[in-house]
């Protein structure tokens, strides 16, 4: 039988792509050296090359400068979040810093050059940690241009019309509360516009400029619960949709003439475009997830990030010559000799009439099947049929361990009501939708009831403290990656541009004490009982070590059985391919020993 390290993808992907202006050469962050350094290989095909040697650094975003001969990205270090600017070009050894200024974050434009690559717009908080401000950096004099937010808004830029007047920008309240905004880059002292005002306090995400400079693409949910595809018009200021599905349309890409977009139906990614107005026709692409896209005028080529169930995230392509085809290969030997899962959609139901949508792996083996409850993080994610935890999924399938993937309250994909029901009530909608998860679970003839763990990272670490501390049912085991445990702490020490997001959708730490104490999993650590498997980045900036420490200790004063790995150069997941390995690793063998233990 196959061992975990048998399933594990070759290489990872960030989630980004950036194709060459002559739509010859893709870029991209792969970990294949260890960390995520910048590579490039041919849309044609070919031997990858790296790029970047970073040593203690990730890449995380990436854009081609206008002339073809260079490229720029962001990195952290070792997880801190802490991103710097650099350029590199084809040719050279070493990337060059173009960033000035303290540590900070620092985040690429979705289309950070002008039309002549002169101007690189980006955000950043180096003028107060509090406040994201827009940079237009001219890379001729390595002045720059500041725009500063209105208050409580975080700004992300999206691109500078190609005429090169306006500058396009995101304004954050929350995650779902986005206006897009317009700076004249004529005139010297103009401050943003917020040109979606009038249309109301919802969904605005600026997208793509339109060719002619006339009005811009964005995606919306002023027409209903589900995010449309928009057109903005500057000269009558006009909001006109392009495509409303009864799905959200997940992202928006053009070229010249052409327009494409995604659409999530029930987690799986379908695309859509138009060329000169007419629906283009695609090939079809694999069930899966798209995670990123880039392509050329006319769709020729696309280029898009995709993740399968049953194959790891891969580079791939769409061309009028071939159709679709894989551009790297990160299956594991794994893949090529069991037959890997796909998951079963189901509906399950919870309080108040709804139903809620989860993803059901069934092992091949006969059952009665244990079962790991996974709970994805954000909590605005979505669970979503991928190769997920670095081959981990189908490692327990082969052993005979059914996966059950829930999408609770406060998951995006299912409408906005659905998303905005966590928003102040973490620990409640969503613990209650756990409940019925595990009730679920419980009830179906070929699982096994009294072998179910519950794992989660991030948000999905705190839900998954919850379920042990909080509901009544024997559970078998229990895994949480960069967790929460008190919401108190957690909302306290939260990165500074955060503030606001926390208080929208979290509480506030001074006037929601009560509350958050409440709906802590700290509050309840003395109705743990079942094994514990905590892994924590010490330089985490979203979830400090500290939140790990306190249930760690108080757990083990009690003699609970808890197991406790501290990664001393990681953050809020893993840069390094070493790390990530050896905690999932060490991950399946917990869940092997509690759960398959007779």
């Amino acid at each position: 039988m196959p061992e975990y390290r048998d399933f594990v993808p070759r290489q990872g992907f960030q989630p980004t792509l950036a194709l060459s202006p002559d739509a010859g050469t893709v870029a991209y962050s792969s970990n294949a050296g260890g960390r995520f350094d910048l590579w490039i290989v041919s849309v044609a095909g070919g031997e990858p090359r790296r790029v970047t040697d970073l040593a203690d650094q990730a890449v995380r975003q990436i854009a081609w400068a206008p002339d073809g001969k260079s490229l720029v990205f962001t990195a952290d270090r070792e997880g801190d979040e802490q991103y710097r600017l650099y350029r590199m070009g084809l040719e050279d050894e070493h990337p060059t810093e173009i960033s000035s200024g303290p540590e900070c974050q620092r985040v690429l434009a979705a289309s950070p050059f002008d039309a002549d690559g002169r101007y690189l717009t980006y955000a950043a908080n180096d003028r107060d940690a509090t406040v994201q401000d827009v940079l237009v950096r001219d890379l001729a004099d390595n002045s720059e241009r500041r725009i500063t937010p209105p208050p409580g808004v975080v700004f992300e830029p999206t691109g500078i019309s190609p005429d090169g007047r306006w500058l396009l920008t995101a304004g954050f309240r929350s995650n779902t509360q986005v206006a897009a905004y317009l700076i004249d880059l004529q005139e010297a002292n103009a401050e943003a516009k917020c040109v979606t005002a009038t249309y109301g306090d919802g969904l605005f995400e600026p997208g793509p400029w339109i060719p002619d400079s006339s009005g811009f693409y964005l995606r919306t949910d002023i027409w209903g619960e589900y995010i449309a595809a928009a057109r903005y018009s500057l000269d009558d200021e006009s909001l006109e949709p392009i495509s409303h599905h009864e799905w959200d349309v997940e992202g928006i890409e053009a070229a010249d003439d052409t327009l494409l977009w995604s659409v999530n139906v029930d987690g799986r990614s379908i695309l859509h475009g138009l060329q000169a107005g007419t629906v283009q026709a695609l090939p079809d692409i694999p069930s899966g997830v798209i995670n990123a896209l880039a392509l050329a005028p006319g769709a020729d080529p696309v280029v898009l990030l995709l993740d399968t169930a049953t194959r790891p995230n891969e580079i791939a392509v769409l061309d009028a010559k071939d159709g679709f085809r894989y551009l790297t290969d990160a299956r594991p030997p794994a893949l090529r000799v069991i037959e890997p899962v796909e998951p079963e959609p189901v509906v399950y139901p919870a309080s108040g009439g709804r139903g809620i949508h989860a993803l059901l792996y069934r092992p091949h083996a006969p059952g009665p099947n244990p079962v790991l409850l996974s709970i994805h993080g954000g909590p605005e994610a979505q669970e979503r049929p991928a190769y997920l935890r670095s081959g981990l999924y189908q490692h327990l399938l082969d052993q005979g361990i059914a996966v059950f993937a829930p999408n609770i309250a406060g998951s995006t994909g299912y409408g906005a009501a659905h998303q905005k029901l966590i928003y102040r009530n973490w620990g409640g909608c969503d613990l209650d939708d756990l409940d019925h998860a595990a009730r679920y679970l419980r009830s179906m003839p070929d699982l096994d009831g009294d072998r179910i763990a519950v794992m989660g990272g991030s948000y999905g670490g705190f839900a998954a403290l919850s379920c042990l501390a909080r509901l009544p049912y024997p559970w078998a085991a229990g895994v949480s990656l960069c967790g929460p445990t008190n919401l108190v702490t957690l909302a306290r020490a939260c990165p500074p541009t955060w503030k606001h997001f926390v208080s929208a959708v979290l509480g506030d730490p001074d006037t929601d004490v009560d509350y958050l104490t409440q709906r802590s999993p700290i509050t309840y650590a003395g109705a743990i009982t079942a094994p514990l498997f905590v892994l924590q980045g010490a330089r985490d900036p979203r979830v400090p070590r500290a939140e790990a420490d306190q249930l760690v200790a108080h757990l083990r004063d009690r003699g609970v059985d808890v197991r406790y790995e501290v990664f001393p150069d990681e953050g809020h997941g893993f840069t390094s391919r070493k790390n990530e390995l050896r905690a999932y690793e060490e991950i399946a063998q917990f869940l092997r020993g509690h759960l398959l233990a007779q």
